[in-house]
This record gives structure tokens, C-alpha cells and sequence, in this order.
């Protein structure tokens, strides 16, 4: 079931977005739980430029069938030009945990 699991990871520049897109992709099953990570220091070039910004990193735990969909709302309600979106296999782990993570990134039925 591990090879099932992946962390998608992208960060954003402002906090109240962060908490948006934590809770939307849950909402909408593309993950089964989310995680923010407290304010980090990026650097990067951007434009020809050395930049330095603070942003906040959302982790999201899916199922690789999941990770497209995933991928696809967090571009659509990005508000970077280039958001990072890195992802990670999950290579092991706990055979509950990993089964909760499959059964609530899967839609519901309609009904």
C-alpha cells in the first residue's frame, strides 16, 4: 500500500492562503489531511534576481490516483506564476495510517 501514498508539497507567500488550500483540498477528497508548516525563509532567483520571501509550506497526503486531480485544483487556485509543487513517494509506514490515507482521499458516492 505504500507505493499507493505520496506527499505533494507547495508553498505560498501569505498565511490565511495557506490555511485556504490546506482545508480545500481536504474538503474536496484530493487529500486525505494537509499539513502547514510555520514561516520559512526562501531564497531563490526569480526574473534574474536573488529574491528572499517568507512563505509556508503545505504538505498534502494522497494516493498517486488522486495526485493528478490534486495537482490540477492547487495550479487553478495558486496565485504564484510558478508554484512549487515537488512531490514524495511514501516508501513505508503504518499499515493503518496508510489504509486511512487511501480511504479518505477516495470520493464518496453521490447519494
Amino acid at each position: 500500500m505504500a507505493g499507493e501514498i505520496v506527499i505533494a508539497q507547495t508553498t505560498v507567500d501569505d498565511e490565511e492562503r495557506a490555511k485556504a488550500l490546506a482545508r480545500g483540498a481536504v474538503e474536496a477528497r484530493l487529500a486525505a489531511c494537509s499539513h502547514i508548516d510555520p514561516p520559512l525563509t526562501a531564497t531563490y532567483w526569480w526574473q534574474g534576481a536573488v529574491e528572499t520571501a517568507t512563505e509556508w509550506r503545505i504538505s498534502y497526503k494522497t494516493t498517486t490516483e488522486r495526485l493528478p486531480r490534486l495537482q490540477a485544483w492547487v495550479h487553478e487556485e495558486h496565485t504564484y506564476d510558478v508554484p512549487e509543487w515537488i512531490t514524495l513517494p511514501v516508501t513505508g509506514g503504518s499499515d493503518a495510517y496508510l489504509a486511512w490515507v487511501v480511504a479518505e482521499s477516495t470520493p464518496r458516492p453521490a447519494g
